[in-house]
């Protein structure tokens, strides 16, 4: 049988520590090749970690901010902005041990039936170097343009 794959609300101080250690498993491996000590690394991590999400909450401030559960277990964040004309998925982040068994496939698959549901494109960006195109591509995400370091890439859910 399949994990349970489920998203409930984020808790911005109960939910602090994981969503840090979320976060940290995006960019350690990127810093682990500036030599720099591990206390090093982990202040550098929690000042950007604390900045992005200012960032995050000034810029979507409508947006839910998530913690994706995996047979009740945290495994990943998600925050999704519903706003304007469509859809954003702002981010996106899993746990590495939980990558590539589908949570995230189960996770952007709910938001594709809602967006259907609700008549919208669904949008995300991803960075230009980042491998994690191809993911978003097998589930029907196409290029729409770049944006600095970024491409924009949307998922027309109403004909997904």
């Amino acid at each position: 049988m399949s994990p349970a794959v489920t998203i409930r609300s984020e808790d911005v101080s109960a939910d602090e520590c994981f969503l840090l250690k979320v976060y940290d498993s995006t960019r350690r491996f990127e810093l682990s090749a500036l030599g720099w000590s591990e206390a090093e690394m982990d202040a550098f991590i929690r000042m950007q970690f604390d900045a992005q999400r200012r960032h995050y909450r000034a810029w979507y401030p409508r947006a839910a901010f998530s913690v994706i559960l995996v047979d009740g277990e945290p495994v990943g964040r998600l925050i999704v902005d519903r706003s304007g004309d469509g859809m954003q998925i702002v981010d996106l982040a899993i746990l590495p041990q939980y990558q590539g068994a589908g949570v995230g496939s189960s996770v952007v698959r709910g938001l594709i039936d809602e967006a259907r549901a609700a008549g919208w494109p669904l949008r995300c960006q991803v960075e230009l170097s980042n491998p994690a195109r191809s993911f978003w591509e097998s589930l029907s995400f196409v290029a729409r343009g770049t944006n600095g370091a970024h491409l924009s890439m949307e998922c027309d859910a109403r004909s997904v």
